[in-house]
């Protein structure tokens, strides 16, 4: 039965709203919710649709070029030219077909990053927190609220901890709303409705519960969203110079098919003939796809990508990470492993060791060796209890293993609870009623709990050792409370030092007891006079892989950052077992002394500094704009809601697929969705690769193209027969511009792609010495081999001002088109590498290179030597002399291209 939903539900109490969702506090099972989807629908608004395939087909045709030549093609039926008609015809539908199988990979690569990088939200079913993609929420669900959470649905809020939402995206309103539970008049409006949270909104402070309400286009966002909306689209640089080489060229081609169509006309070649002829010169020579070109290897490299777990977001970031010089990356869950064991506690001037690995509460308590039992210990026992108290994190098993829900931080201390016996039971005996959330600008967080058998709340304080000392006044001993001394301050200092040191991430641990609390806490206020507990030392192991993804940044002339909220000496300690320190190059700096030093003086080292410790999201943002102004193209991580600043203002943005908030991931330019820095690594390389292989795509196209309207040029204006006929440069077009250009678009990245310096972006795609190497002296070597070899086959009487016969032009037209195509594959294979020689640069690495030359081989021989064929054609069987020709010509213009590729790899090498 459909629920109804037409309600003023912020009128409503809490339980009336439970009840009429048909829900509860531990949320929907798994099989109401699949009903309710199937009721209610996804929880989207209706955008744009995917392009279908029959448009992306139809879409071939919608260049002039190829209208034009169907219209006069159709018109040369009519006249009787049948054949010529029917073949053009059928190598424009093949060229068409190619077209749509790139943009329809093109389409199905970005319609499936869609979906990679859709949001998600926590909601809780089955009495258990899970993380699904917002569309698949539905009316009842019971949504989870953190800071740096976007609202996926309208919900009635039923449990909140200081929440604040900034409605500025639904009603405007600048300031967050601080948000309550307690019912509201019917005829409250809908910025006024401060029990209630909106989709589309944010959570900018604090945590709270809602029942969803509302999906999809019944939300208040939905109800003034258009139905369908235009997603802007996002022109690229290398697209712009892509369009601004295409239109350069475009006027040059048009300009010599319309020179060489008139001159034909005036010497006596029929009208609709030269027509035909023109407008296949034309659509042969005239560019029209390289931006789409670019846009779908850009796409599909995307697609590469996030089957490599990195989720790009933006079109223009794939061509920016080929740039990348330097990442600035977070350490925990990034550099190293994220998961946290406690390993140390310090607890009454002693040091208590605890064994066990990952998340099964499984392990022993140590004091100098000898085991001990933590309940015996009242301080000790207390501080584990009160580490699990002040946390949000969930343990649980599952998939045959213990795994943690929430903060990988405090799943540590859960679990350090856990081994001496703390569980849920004991734990549920202090119900949480309020709390001061963690920020990176707090470094601490608070929260309050009633206490068994006593009218007292508990307050219980974690966060960096210095931060929480500053806080507290007492520290607690055998049981009672005891003056804390300046003397004891130093001394417990003096430990987390040393056991950060030794790589340990350290937490604080306080409490007092308070006999109420006020209605609107203040944390200057209340966050002071705490007694001191002790500390809990994290071990978070570094991964393997990033040691040698940061020697990988090395080779490629790739600086490596690490950024961490952590003690300095951890940090440090980190670094060094990953080889990001050294003896000569280790300068590490605090935030705190960061904001004690001058921007300008901060800009003279910024290049020297290669660990931050203690840091804030707002230094992050000094940190890149410093990076920046020296000319670096800067890739910088973060998870928190605080760090979007700092991704927006980097080149590469990226966030954490894992651990990030919804608002840094909208912000990103990039997610991992491992949260690995050798993913970033990878995607890099992979940039690299892709713009590579565009500028291996052009490099190729753009030599033929040259040089076949070259060739045309100067053979009309030499007074020579049309070199070939319209069929033919058509046919030239398809076997050559077609499967191979596209194969050199998928070629794997080259050996030393991580050995060369960064890219700079404002670069032009070609230096001046590969311009004049592969666009002028190799258009004329091979414009000048295919003349050659026409001049020598065609006859004396041919040679000169119109005096020739058509039937005696075949032969040279057939040596001719066998040449150009040889000629046209051999610099294919020879565009594997642009800056190494063949055998230097695994040859048969793309197996799609070499099936696509085979085919056009194929093809042009079956053109030869099906007699069916000739005529439709205009060729016949090639004589051994033609392929003699052909082969020699086809490795000349092979070694020329070699050499000049040998001249040019020396200037690209190792940074």
């Amino acid at each position: 039965m459909a629920l109804q939903l037409d309600i003023k539900w912020h009128s409503l109490k809490i339980n009336d709203v439970i009840e009429k969702l048909g829900t509860s506090m531990e949320g929907l099972s798994e099989e109401e919710a699949k009903k309710r989807l199937a009721t209610y629908g996804f929880n989207e608004i209706k955008r744009e649709k995917a392009t279908p395939a029959w448009k992306i087909f139809v879409k071939q045709f919608e260049n002039v070029l190829i209208l034009l030549l169907i219209a006069a093609t159709g018109f040369s039926l009519l006249i009787g030219e049948v054949l010529d008609a029917i073949v053009i015809f059928a190598i424009v539908i093949a060229s068409a077909l190619l077209g749509f199988v790139q943009e329809y990979r093109s389409e199905k690569a970005v319609q499936l990053l869609k979906r990679l990088a859709a949001p998600s939200a926590t909601v809780i079913r089955e009495g258990r927190e899970k993380v699904l993609s917002s569309k698949d929420i539905v009316p009842g669900d019971i949504v989870v609220l953190r800071a740096g959470d976007r609202v996926p649905a309208d919900v009635r809020l039923i449990e909140v901890y200081n929440l604040k939402v900034d409605e500025a995206p639904l009603t405007g309103e600048s300031v967050p709303v601080e948000k309550n539970v307690e019912p509201l008049p019917e005829d409250t409006i809908v910025s006024d409705r401060v029990n209630m949270a909106f989709s589309g909104t944010v959570v900018t402070y604090g945590r709270g519960l809602g029942i969803v309400v509302a999906t999809g286009m019944n939300t208040e966002f939905g109800k003034i969203a258009k139905t369908v909306q235009e997603e802007e689209k996002i022109e690229t640089p290398l697209e712009r110079r892509m369009n601004a080489v295409g239109k350069w060229l475009t006027i040059f081609a048009l300009s010599v098919c319309a020179l060489v169509a008139l001159l034909g006309i005036l010497r006596g070649y029929e009208l609709i003939d030269m027509i035909l002829w023109g407008i296949s010169l034309a659509v042969a020579a005239v560019p029209e796809a390289l931006p789409a070109v670019v846009t779908g290897s850009l796409a599909i490299g995307m697609y590469e990508m996030a089957k490599r777990k990195a989720i790009v977001r933006r079109l223009p970031a794939v061509e920016t990470l080929g740039s990348t010089s330097i990442i600035c990356a977070d350490k925990t869950g990034t550099m190293t492993k994220g998961e946290m064991t406690v390993k140390k506690i310090f607890v009454e001037d002693e040091i208590v060791e605890v064994s066990g690995v990952g998340y099964e509460p499984k392990g022993e308590f140590y004091l100098e060796r000898e085991k001990i039992e933590p309940s015996k210990i009242e301080t000790l026992y207390f501080l584990l209890r009160a580490g699990a108290l002040c946390n949000d994190a969930k343990l649980f098993f599952e998939g045959g293993r213990w795994c943690i829900s929430g903060d990988t931080t405090e799943g540590a201390l859960v679990v350090a609870a856990k081994k001496a016996g703390i569980g849920e039971e004991e734990l549920s005996k202090y119900p949480r009623i309020n709390e001061i959330p963690f920020t990176s600008e707090r470094k601490r967080m608070t929260t309050l709990h009633k206490m068994p058998d006593s009218d007292k709340i508990l307050a219980v304080m974690k966060g960096a050792p210095e931060v929480v000392l500053e806080r507290c006044k007492w520290i607690l001993k055998n049981g009672k409370r005891a003056k804390l001394t300046e003397e004891e301050r130093g001394k417990i200092l003096e430990v987390n030092e040393k056991m950060a040191s030794e790589a340990l991430r350290n937490l604080a641990i306080a409490y007092k007891e308070v006999k109420s609390v006020p209605e609107k806490l203040d944390e200057k206020e209340f966050e002071k006079d705490f007694i001191f507990l002790g500390i809990e030392g994290m071990i978070d192991p570094p991964r393997e892989e990033v040691k040698d993804a940061i020697r990988l940044c090395k080779e490629a002339g790739i600086k490596v950052v690490m950024i961490t909220g952590d003690h300095k000496l951890t940090a440090v300690a980190v670094a060094k077992e990953l080889g990001l320190l050294s003896e000569e190059d280790n300068l590490v700096l605090t935030g705190a002394e960061l904001e004690s030093i001058s921007e300008e003086k901060f800009n003279e080292i910024v290049e020297k500094v290669k660990v931050y410790a203690r840091v804030s999201p707002e230094h992050k943002t000094m940190i890149v704009k410093a990076l920046k102004s020296k000319g670096y193209v800067v890739a910088m991580t973060g998870d928190g809601i605080n760090d979007a600043a700092a991704l927006k203002m980097a080149d590469i943005g990226v966030a954490m697929g894992i651990t990030g908030t919804e608002v840094t991931k909208e912000t990103s330019d990039m997610i991992l969705a491992d949260d690995n820095f050798s993913t970033i690594v990878n995607a890099v390389k992979e940039g690299r690769r892709i713009f590579d292989n565009i500028k291996k795509y052009l490099t190729y196209l753009l030599q033929c193209n040259i040089s076949e309207i070259a060739m045309m040029l100067v053979a009309t204006l030499a007074g020579l027969p049309l070199p070939l006929t319209a069929v033919q440069i058509l046919w030239v077009n398809l076997t050559t511009d077609g499967l191979p250009a596209l194969a050199l678009g998928i070629d794997p990245p080259e050996e030393d792609v991580m050995r060369r310096k960064p890219r700079d972006p404002k670069s032009s795609l070609m230096s001046r010495r590969e311009f004049t190497i592969f666009f002028i002296i190799i258009p004329v070597l091979l414009t000048a081999i295919l003349l050659t070899n026409f001049l020598l086959t065609i006859s004396t009487e041919t040679t000169y001002f119109m005096t020739f016969d058509e039937n005696e032009l075949i032969e040279p037209r057939t040596e001719l088109l066998t040449v150009m195509i040889t000629c046209e594959l051999m610099i294919a294979i020879s565009c594997h590498s642009l800056s190494h020689p063949i055998v230097r640069s695994q040859p048969f690495s793309n197996k799609y290179l070499w099936l696509a030359i085979a085919s056009s081989l194929a093809l042009q021989l079956l053109v030869l030597y099906v007699p069916s064929l000739h005529e439709a054609f205009g060729v016949t069987y090639p004589t051994i002399e033609d392929w003699m020709l052909g082969i020699l010509s086809a490795l000349g213009i092979f070694a020329a291209v070699e050499i000049a590729k040998t001249v040019l790899g020396k200037k690209n090498r190792k940074p």
